[in-house]
């Protein structure tokens, strides 16, 4: 039976509701999300569908203006979940009770007080928002590539296709993966604990006592990271990265390639902003201390090891005629690559001209840095299938009917399952547009229809075991080299096809975890799954369209936008993200892995990753079962170790190293000293200075750096280490550095 939780707090079960056994196993869960729920309380109310509909447009209609801009922001979903509380409230106090009756049933516009679930509800949609304009909109980035650099007239109709389509799809991938990646009770999201732990500080009231409430804790903390963030954040930008180590050796190439945080290695350097702490592997708060030794031990071999031995020792791939550190594509004279001069009219590779201009470069970290998004693949279906793999067919027999249930698992039985055909249709009907898509639209698209289907079916492979390394570690292997790897062989010389393929086959991937997390906080707060599909559905359609629509109308209307060479110096709108994606376009499409990594390619040797990568999961997975006493070996993982070096660059070790220290203060010495302080303020703590920081960047965004004032000061400059990115190989010439004989 189910007890009731009311907005002064939850009642607890009696011993006879609930036995000890049903106890969530994993403890970060059990001493954070409340064991309790009220059937009773209204979800999808006209307070809910008007906040929450709202709350969606707006946040992506900011996430996708400011993601073309010099200074991208992604503003996330925690400030409107503060900002409708209050909101809500109103609402509550002043909209009439009376009851209206439509198509036979009976509402009100207010049922009764602003509730904790109709707050989640609105949270859903506000996710929505964040995920198209945020760090994953990979949809509007390969229109913003056709449109702005290859200067293709794309058809309207044509870019909602693409947009709507790839994020349907992931829906429908995460209907089918939820009994995998939601139901059980190992599969936890960590990262949804912090919501938890704000909807509880917002929503209940706890008895007095001499320490501060959950919600005293969170405005103070907010406040002070609100002020704190204009030092790093418009005053003393340096704070981002601290490089003493430059300025004890202002003259040595290699001590600044060591110590710059922006720009090389990053040893010694450090920061003091928890945008840059949080930026790549998200708040090290929420992500469990055994993920973040797996991290630390792929960053520490990966940085102080691999990279020092390959570009000092050895100059691998030539690595000394360029930066140690940088994503920039190289001549083999240390240039900068002009891509222009090896494009055709139809935006294919013109063979002669590239043969005739030279073989493309990468700097060596950034080629590594590839090599192991090669292992990471292969690591992460060996991994899964080894450890995971026992269990996911058994529930694919069983359905899940005989699996051990956990106390939230049996409170949500209470409420109507959603029908698997209803996951089906959203499925098949995004495929079958997808299709007909690249049939009518051949030329823009460059992918054909056998193209697509194997996209999805990579999409399918690689979903559930990505999803269970979120799921457990909150780290999310990424596979977007391999994906364009794939098709790059394939369909070489084609950078359409090989933007839309990655799309396809890895936006859907992000997109189905993205819904199978906000699943789970269902699940947490007890939300009906019905309610859950329909927030999600409508806000996938609302935010999808609202995106493409601010997009394109930036596009047209902005002369020059993303051209770098054409715009004014002062202007704004050079979207560095989206050259990040144009880049890999031309890496993996124009140019191709076959020139690359095949036989001759500078980087063939690189290849061999795969195979390691699939291997080296093996002797932990058998070390684990010859000594299954030894609880520790099973939480050796080979995925997240190879994630601790993935996203470098744009990430940069400084990022990287402050996210392993602050995760490790946090989660492992104050979770085993503090813990009655970590159970009730470390998810919190990290809510707060998410929204401190947001708020203090969107502010500071409109009312100075978007009006052009900007300070210019020794404190302003990010990094004072202008020799990181010079070469060293003799002969090399790059202005501004010297040159080696």
């Amino acid at each position: 039976m189910a007890s009731k939780i009311n907005e002064t707090g939850p009642e607890k079960l009696s011993g006879d509701d609930q036995a000890v056994d049903d106890r969530c196993p994993v403890e970060e869960v059990a001493l954070v999300v409340p064991e309790t729920d009220d059937p009773t309380l209204p979800v999808m109310t006209f307070r809910a569908w008007f906040l929450g509909t709202t709350s969606c447009t707006i946040l992506i209609f900011l996430n996708t203006f400011f993601t073309y801009r010099t200074q991208p922001l992604t503003i996330s979903a925690i400030l409107m979940q503060i900002a409708v509380l209050p909101i809500g409230k109103f609402m509550a106090s002043v909209l009439p009770t009376k009851e209206y009756k439509f198509l036979g049933r009976s509402f009100s516009l207010n049922p009764g007080p602003f509730n904790m679930k109709e707050h989640v509800i609105i949270t859903i949609f506000a996710n929505c928002g964040v995920s198209y304009g945020g760090g994953d909109a990979y949809s509007i980035g390969a229109i913003t590539v056709m449109k702005a650099y290859y200067k293709q007239s794309l058809n309207f109709l044509c870019g909602l296709l693409i947009v709507l389509t790839t994020q349907v799809l992931g829906y429908g991938w995460a209907g089918i993966l939820r009994r995998y990646l939601v139901d059980p009770v190992e599969m936890w999201w960590p990262a949804n604990l912090a919501q938890v732990s704000l909807f509880r500080a917002l929503h209940e009231k706890e008895p007095k006592s001499k320490s501060m409430t959950r919600m005293q804790f969170f405005l103070v903390f907010m406040a002070a990271s609100f002020a704190y963030y204009a030092l790093p954040g418009y005053l003393f930008p340096i704070l981002t990265f601290f490089s003493w180590v430059c300025w004890v050796w202002p003259n040595s190439i290699t001590a600044q390639q060591v110590g710059s945080g922006y720009h090389g290695l990053g040893v010694g350097a450090f920061t003091l902003d928890w945008a840059g702490i949080s930026a790549y592997h998200g708040s090290p708060l929420v992500t469990p201390f055994f993920s973040i030794v797996n991290v630390g031990i792929g960053f520490i071999m990966f940085i102080y090891i691999i990279v020092p031995l390959c570009y000092w020792k050895y100059n691998t791939f030539d690595a000394r005629k360029f930066p140690i550190f940088s994503n920039q594509l190289f001549t083999s004279s240390g240039h900068i690559y002009d891509t222009t001069k090896v494009l055709t009219p139809n935006y294919e590779l013109n063979v002669p001209a590239y043969d005739s201009y030279g073989k493309l470069y990468l700097s060596p970290l950034f080629a590594l840095s590839i090599g192991s998004g090669f292992a990471r693949f292969t690591a992460t279906l060996t991994h899964v299938a080894l450890f995971n793999g026992r269990d996911i067919w058994r529930q694919s027999r069983s359905a899940m009917h005989n699996t051990k249930m956990d106390i939230h698992a049996k409170l949500m039985k209470t409420y109507k399952q959603i029908p698997q055909w209803w996951f089906l249709i959203l499925l098949f009907g995004s495929i079958i547009l997808s299709l007909l898509m690249s049939f009518i639209w051949k030329k823009d698209v460059q992918l054909p229809w056998w193209g697509m289907v194997f996209a999805f079916g990579l999409a399918f492979i690689v979903t559930l075991p990505i999803g269970v390394i979120q799921a457990t570690t909150n780290q999310q292997p990424g596979y977007d080299i391999i994906a364009q790897f794939l098709i790059g062989y394939v369909l070489p010389g084609k950078p359409i096809a090989n933007l839309l393929f990655k799309i396809y086959g890895r936006t859907s991937t992000i997109h189905a975890l993205s819904f199978l997390s906000d699943l789970k906080l269902g699940h947490y707060m007890k939300i009906p799954p019905r309610c859950m599909f329909v927030a999600q559905l409508v806000g996938t359609l609302v935010a999808g369209t609202v995106n493409l629509s601010v997009a394109w109308w930036m596009l047209d209307s902005i002369e020059n936008i993303c051209d770098v060479e054409s715009l004014h110096p002062d202007s704004p709108w050079t979207c560095p993200k989206y050259r990040v994606t144009f880049d890999a376009s031309v890496i993996w499409g124009l140019i191709g892995p076959e020139r690359l990594f095949g036989p001759g390619g500078l980087y063939r040797n690189l290849v061999w990753l795969f195979l390691i990568g699939a291997f080296l999961p093996v002797p932990v997975w058998v070390l684990s079962k010859m000594y299954p006493e030894k609880k520790w070996i099973p939480l050796i993982n080979i995925p997240v170790i190879s994630y601790g070096f993935a996203g470098m660059p744009p990430a940069t070790p400084t990022n990287i190293a402050s996210w392993l220290l602050t995760g490790t203060i946090f989660n492992y010495f104050v979770f085993r000293y503090r813990k009655g302080w970590w159970q009730k303020y470390n998810y919190v703590l990290s809510a707060a200075l998410d929204a401190g920081t947001a708020f203090m960047g969107v502010l500071l965004f409109f009312t100075l750096q978007n009006e052009g004032h900007n300070l210019k000061w020794w404190g302003t400059k990010l990094d004072h280490c202008p020799l990181a990115t010079c070469p060293t190989e003799p002969g090399i010439i790059v202005k501004g550095c010297p040159v080696f004989k």
